[in-house]
């Protein structure tokens, strides 16, 4: 079949090398929008994901959580010291999550760029980065 040697020729077949490039792309852009404390978080796309399947995962329900970006509570507030702030938050096992209207607020010491739905706010500033490699694995210019 002509269409098929002709997508094969130039990687675009269904989880081809260029779909490949584009989920590697996609992950390896991401990691400096991602919220990142031990970067567990950042990286775990690099084993959830099936590259080439055009779906990155960010596994876990702390993935979804920190991707968009709002408190959900119950939240009781823990001191662990004499400041008078809550160093920690505690939400009771078994009892029914929901949004508090707040947002979360992200550390950014080693990841400046740290926020909620890093993937759109990375794809704003890189998708034509994210193209340009794959014009190249399809031999394009």
């Amino acid at each position: 079949n002509g269409s098929s040697d002709f997508l094969r020729k130039h990687n675009l077949e269904k989880g081809g090398l260029v779909q490949q490039t584009i989920d590697k792309s996609v992950i390896d852009w991401s990691l400096q929008y991602a919220p990142w404390r031990t970067g567990t978080l950042a990286k775990s796309p690099y084993s959830a994901t099936t590259i080439g399947s055009g779906k990155v995962i960010y596994p876990g329900p702390a993935a979804r959580y920190l991707y968009y970006g709002e408190v959900y509570g119950p939240n009781i507030p823990i001191f662990e010291d004499d400041s008078g702030i809550p160093t920690r938050f505690f939400s009771p096992p078994g009892q029914q999550k929901h949004p508090t209207g707040r947002e979360l607020q992200y550390n950014t010491d080693i990841n400046p760029l740290a926020g909620s739905h890093w993937v759109e706010r990375m794809k704003a500033d890189h998708l034509n980065d994210i193209l340009k490699e794959a014009k190249a694995v399809a031999g394009c210019k």
